[in-house]
C-alpha cells in the first residue's frame, strides 16, 4: 500500500538524518525478503530516550509511541522531522520492557510478565495491572510483547525457568482478567543452527507481525539476530544483525503498509535511534 503522507515525511527526514550504512566498519548483512537491512533511514533521538525499549506505530498521525526501561513515562515521537516529542507519566520507576497500542488502549510489559493497561480519559490516564501467575515464585524474564489479530496480546519469554533454554514459550494474555495461556513454543535449536552457534540461548527482545507477509519478526538484542517465523513460532529464517547499525535493538513495529521500524538504545558512541526500512518494490 502506497502512503504519500509517509513519503513526504521521509523526504523531510532525509534532510536532517544520515543513513546508518555509512562508515568504514559497516558490513553488509543478509536481509529478509522485501527489505534491505543495510539501508535504513536513521532518526536520532534526544537523551531522554536513551533507554528506549518498546515502540508502537500510530497510523492516525504517523507517530510512534515508546517507553523506556527504567521509568514510567509514555512518549509520543512525531515522525515529521520537527523533533517534537510529547510525554506523559503513568508510573514510577520500574523495569518496563515493551509497549503495544491497540484499540486506543496501551499495554506496557514489565520484565516479570506483569502488564499495565493505560487508557486516556481526557487529560487523565486510567491504569490497571495484571499479574503473571507465579511471578513471585519463579525466575522468569520477559522483554517482548506484540498483538496478533488472531491470538490477541502475546508475550515471549526471554529467560523462563521452565523453558530450560530449549524453547521460548509464548503466552496469550487477557489483561482484564489476568489470564495467561500458553500459545506456542519456539524451538531454539533451529535458531542456533541457522546462526551457527553450538551453545545457544535465544533471548527475544521485541516482536511484531509483518502485515504484508503475516510472518512473526523477532528481535534478539543480546544475540544480535532478527528471526522470521510463522504465526505459530516455527522458525523460517535467521538474519545476523550488524552491530554497527543495530548497536542495541530493543523495539520493533510495522506500519500498516509494511514499513519496518526498529529502535536502538543508546550505545557507547551513538545516540538512541529509530531505523526505518521501506519495503522494496518488486520490478
Amino acid at each position: 500500500m502506497f502512503n504519500s503522507k509517509l513519503l513526504i515525511v521521509l523526504l523531510v527526514l532525509l534532510k536532517f538524518h544520515d543513513y546508518s550504512g555509512c562508515g568504514p566498519d559497516k558490513k553488509d548483512s543478509a536481509s529478509p525478503s522485501g527489505y534491505d537491512l543495510n539501508d535504513p533511514l536513521k532518526i536520532t533521538l534526544p537523551s531522554g530516550l536513551n533507554e528506549i525499549s518498546g515502540i508502537s506505530y500510530y497510523s492516525k498521525d504517523s507517530s510512534v509511541f515508546a517507553e523506556i526501561d527504567e521509568d514510567g513515562i509514555l512518549f509520543k515521537i512525531y515522525m515529521d522531522g520537527s523533533g517534537k516529542i510529547k510525554q506523559w507519566r503513568y508510573d514510577k520507576k520500574h523495569d518496563f520492557e515493551d509497549i503495544v497500542l491497540h484499540d486506543s488502549t496501551f499495554y506496557i510489559l514489565i520484565s516479570n510478565g506483569d502488564i499495565e493497561t493505560l487508557k486516556f480519559q481526557g487529560d487523565s490516564i486510567i491504569k490497571t495491572k495484571s499479574a503473571f501467575p507465579g511471578a513471585d515464585k519463579k525466575t522468569n524474564e520477559f522483554e517482548t510483547m506484540y498483538f496478533d489479530p488472531q491470538l490477541g496480546l502475546v508475550i515471549l519469554c526471554k529467560n523462563c525457568e521452565d523453558d530450560k533454554k530449549k524453547v521460548v514459550t509464548a503466552f496469550v494474555c487477557q489483561p482484564d482478567s489476568s489470564i495467561y495461556n500458553t500459545a506456542f513454543q519456539i524451538d531454539v535449536k533451529p535458531v542456533g543452527e541457522k546462526s551457527k552457534e553450538e551453545k545457544f540461548h535465544f533471548k527475544p527482545s521485541a516482536a511484531a507481525i509483518n502485515p504484508l507477509t503475516n510472518e512473526l519478526y523477532i528481535l534478539a538484542s543480546v544475540n544480535k539476530l532478527l528471526v522470521v517465523a510463522d504465526r505459530n513460532g516455527k522458525v523460517k529464517d535467521v538474519y545476523p544483525l550488524d552491530p554497527v547499525t543495530f548497536n542495541q535493538p530493543e523495539g520493533i513495529t510495522f506500519t500498516p503498509w509494511g514499513d519496518l521500524l526498529i529502535s536502538n538504545e543508546k550505545g557507547e558512541k551513538d545516540n538512541a535511534t529509530i531505523l526505518i526500512f521501506k519495503p522494496i518494490k518488486k520490478g
